[in-house]
């Protein structure tokens, strides 16, 4: 297994250009099972997650030709298969994503539960629903979902709530489902734009993109085409926190500055600053990180919700660069109840940060953070103990770093570029 080993106290310093949005991947390549005509995406990170989805569509009889590391043809010419391989679903919740599709294209799925990250749960109620709503049966068995229909038809549904993965569900079966659809208290992320773009490229007609209403007109088939997929601006947050933990300088090159304002918002009110040169972001160094109290001197809070307001999957990120800013700040993820789980070992670094229930927590600082072993939990709060290790004194050691590289694409490789002391440790 492989473990990374860093020595902190090194500040950051060159440029990066961050890969292709992870959750915006993930659905387009499920998308690509809607059609038998060839699709070409350009900006697929290099994650385990993708390869992952790579290898579930594979054995549901997609065709992938890699035109170079980041670009792929896909063609499906039939279903080979309705029933995804177990021990790949298990490994991503984005298993799920395939329910649309195969439901679309085919009639039946059998799928079992997903994996994904253990961050509390996870309701799987939202995407039934709107399948149902579509015209799906749903029965569900020992862990195991059989899905049928005789013909999806267009519906007007309301979600119950605001889900990214069951309004891309949603989307992705309504698409060529008969009639018009339209789905209400839709998900508007970047990447939920990003497949409902892609799709359209392919024939679908889907209005009001980017709202929280979308309007989605039923096409008989969709044919081929290209898509590029947007900046993973978790990627750039998280790196924009990198070089504010450690003082350095960093051009973040096509970053996709367009979906970055909340991030910025929230991110001055820790102290960090960065300015805009066309899609470029650019950090300054030396940063003197002070939080920003809420008028009176109260202490702010941050809180997640849904798009466009500040993303739950940065709240760890963001936590570890309060550490290192004058002030108290109060963090809410009021989306999953293990998310602020991971805040015990920023603890045993030296931070001051008390937990005041699963959702919320206080953080004091400036802390100066000590060198620990560490084990990386998820995805995000093994991205956020990154972050931590590379401002301590002395050398830590993050294991189970496979949980980071489900969503950073060489991370270390990235990180070493600008001038960060980590080596990969096989043990």
């Amino acid at each position: 297994m492989d473990q990374f080993v860093i020595e902190g106290g090194h500040a950051l310093s060159g440029r990066m250009t961050p890969a292709g949005n992870k959750n915006a991947a993930l659905p387009l390549l499920a998308a690509c099972l809607l059609t038998r005509e060839p699709v070409v995406l350009r900006r697929i990170p290099a994650i385990r997650d993708v390869a992952t989805m790579r290898a579930i569509l594979e054995q549901l009889g997609a065709q992938v030709e890699e035109l170079a590391p980041d670009a792929w043809r896909l063609r499906t010419p039939a279903i080979a298969t309705t029933q995804p391989d177990p021990e790949l679903c298990k490994r991503i919740r984005a298993s799920m994503l395939v329910a649309g599709p195969l439901l679309a294209r085919h009639g039946e799925i059998r799928l079992p539960l997903p994996g994904g990250d253990v961050i509390g749960r996870r309701r799987l109620d939202t995407h039934l629903l709107a399948l149902q709503a579509l015209g799906a049966q749903v029965h569900y068995h020992q862990g195991q979902f059989h899905m049928t229909t005789d013909g999806l038809r267009g519906a007007v549904m309301l979600l119950d709530e605001c889900s990214v993965m069951a309004t891309e569900n949603a989307v992705l079966a309504a698409v060529t489902a008969s009639g018009t659809t339209t789905i209400r208290n839709a998900a508007s992320e970047p990447h939920v734009q990003d497949l409902c773009h892609c799709l359209n490229r392919l024939g679908a007609r889907i209005e009001n993109i980017g709202s929280n209403c979308l309007v989605i007109e039923g096409v008989a088939a969709l044919g081929g085409g290209e898509y590029d997929i947007g900046a993973d601006y978790l990627e750039v947050a998280s790196y924009i926190g990198a070089a504010a933990v450690t003082g350095g300088e960093i051009r973040i090159e096509q970053a996709g500055v367009a979906h970055l304002d909340m991030v910025q918002l929230v991110f001055e009110r820790l102290g960090v600053r960065w300015t805009t040169e066309g899609d470029d972001v650019l950090v300054p160094s030396g940063q003197a990180l002070t939080v920003v109290p809420d008028l009176g001197g109260a202490i702010p809070e941050i809180k997640t919700n849904v798009w466009p307001a500040f993303p739950t999957d940065l709240t760890s990120v963001a936590l570890t660069v309060a550490t290192q800013a004058a002030g108290s700040v109060l963090f809410h993820d009021w989306m999953y109840s293990g998310r602020m789980f991971f805040t015990d070992k920023l603890v045993s670094m030296g931070a001051r940060i008390i937990l005041c229930d699963p959702y919320r927590c206080l953080v004091q600082g400036p802390n100066a953070l000590q060198a620990e072993q560490l084990e990386s939990p998820d995805i995000r709060a093994g991205m956020a103990l990154l972050l931590a290790a590379l401002c301590a004194r002395g050398t830590s050691v993050i294991r189970n770093i496979g949980q980071i590289e489900r969503g950073y694409e060489r991370i270390d490789a990235k990180l070493r570029a600008l001038g960060a002391h980590i080596e990969r440790v096989s043990v």
